[in-house]
């Protein structure tokens, strides 16, 4: 169980964090009006951002905090067999942006209860605790909330940190916080993580030694949605059956440009070869099509009901929770966030669809992952939009070649599996006591 030492006994940064975060809740508002302006979604059950909400569970529930959509997409295999195991308990899951809440809406539709997380403010947090009255609580990669924690101890509800991980980066600015969340990561929390690596990390910041285990990546354990790959097949045969096509997955800024660069090199040699782009954060989408006009790219819109036409070069797929499906419809896949140093997205998701992957050199997020596949050969590294241009030339040119490093990522994938199995064997013991 964790435990919570009463507020006199806390360390005077966990006070003195606890001042800050009630004087910070007037930002706070302001910050989410703010990008309400530009996404109304984000004004959606603003009330549920501090503790309230019209929900509230009669009996206990398991709890499941995904602050986005990447982290939402690596926590559905779990709350799938959640489900499965403990019909007993309602499952709530949360988000921090509009955006996972949609991705939650489209994966699970009314089979959990979905709830904006409460700010880190102790009277948000406690009113969360007493409207879904969680016996468990899991936490999605790296989201470390004192107070969150810290309320989790007062009531022994046990708390996973489950697909843990630290970027080599993150590890000093997290030390010279540690003294927020150091007695909880030294006595209570159960933390599975992704790597070897990651968890050294989380012991290097006083994590307990018993309780810091490694499980493995659940995105390898990712089942896609049923017939989405057909469902892109058959999108490919229906609207480009006889062009070369590749995607540009996750894009952030800087990437596109370098995107759109490396497409002038393939269709200099292949000129109906498609570029499928996907900006990985809504509120670019209108830039990036301000960037194709600038560039005087013809191209169709996907949030315009457009199919790509036979004589554009790119296709904006600005749309959400439709990646898997672009994957499917394409022969290479580039996955941004990588060609800038973001870290890397998910790059088992078009592995597990056979296709040979392309990125950056920034994926300190999933380093085990990008080492794995760039071991098997499944993973080609660029280092800008030139070689990013002949590497998908290459790729789209050559069948076999294609077919061959297809497999070779696939078979990562296969091999990398189990760590769903893992994380609920360490979850069973734990949810006993919240019967």
């Amino acid at each position: 169980m964790l435990t919570s030492p009463p507020p006199s006994r806390r360390p005077p940064l966990y006070r003195l964090y606890v001042v800050i975060s009630y004087l910070a809740a007037p930002l706070v508002a302001l910050l989410l009006f703010w990008k309400g302006i530009g996404n109304r979604d984000y004004w959606e059950r603003f009330e549920e951002r501090f503790g309230f909400g019209r929900t509230r569970l009669e009996g206990p529930s398991i709890w499941v905090h995904a602050v986005s959509v990447g982290e939402v997409v690596a926590a559905s295999s779990l709350i799938a067999a959640l489900r499965r195991r403990y019909p007993q308990f309602p499952i709530v899951v949360t988000t921090v942006t509009p955006t996972g809440a949609q991705r939650v809406r489209d994966l699970f539709g009314d089979d959990v209860l979905h709830s904006y997380a409460p700010y880190d403010m102790l009277g948000s947090v406690r009113r969360f605790f007493e409207r879904m009255q969680p016996r468990l609580a899991i936490v999605m990669e790296t989201e470390l909330w004192p107070n969150m924690y810290a309320e989790c101890g007062a009531r022994d509800v046990p708390l996973v940190l489950a697909n843990a991980r630290i970027s080599p980066r993150s590890v000093g600015r997290y030390r010279r916080f540690v003294g927020l969340f150091k007695q909880a990561l030294s006595h209570g929390i159960v933390i599975a993580a992704q790597s070897k690596q990651d968890a050294a990390r989380f012991l290097s910041l006083g994590a307990h030694p018993e309780r810091t285990l490694v499980t493995g990546n659940l995105k390898a354990d990712l089942v896609f949605p049923p017939g989405m790959t057909d469902a892109g097949r058959d999108y490919r045969a229906a609207h480009m059956p006889a062009r070369p096509v590749w995607v540009a997955a996750s894009t952030h800024d800087g990437e596109e440009v370098a995107a759109l660069d490396a497409h002038e090199i393939v269709r200099a040699s292949l000129p109906e070869a498609l570029l499928i782009l996907v900006p990985r954060h809504p509120q670019r989408f209108d830039g990036v099509a301000d960037l194709l006009q600038r560039r005087q790219v013809s191209y169709g819109r996907r949030s315009h009901g457009e199919t790509p036409a036979q004589t554009d070069p790119v296709y904006l797929a600005d749309s959400l929770g439709e990646l898997p499906l672009f994957y499917a419809a394409s022969d290479v896949a580039f996955v941004g966030g990588s060609l800038v140093p973001i870290g890397g997205h998910n790059l088992l998701e078009p592995a597990a669809l056979g296709m040979p992957v392309l990125a950056g050199p920034h994926n300190f997020n999933a380093e085990d992952i990008a080492g794995l596949l760039l071991e098997a050969g499944g993973l080609q590294v660029v280092a800008d939009g030139a070689e990013l241009g002949a590497a998908v030339l290459t790729l789209l040119s050559d069948t076999t070649l294609r077919a061959e490093l297809g497999a070779r990522a696939s078979q990562v994938v296969v091999e990398s599996g189990g760590a769903l199995d893992k994380l609920l064997g360490l979850l069973a013991p734990l949810l006993p006591s919240a019967r």
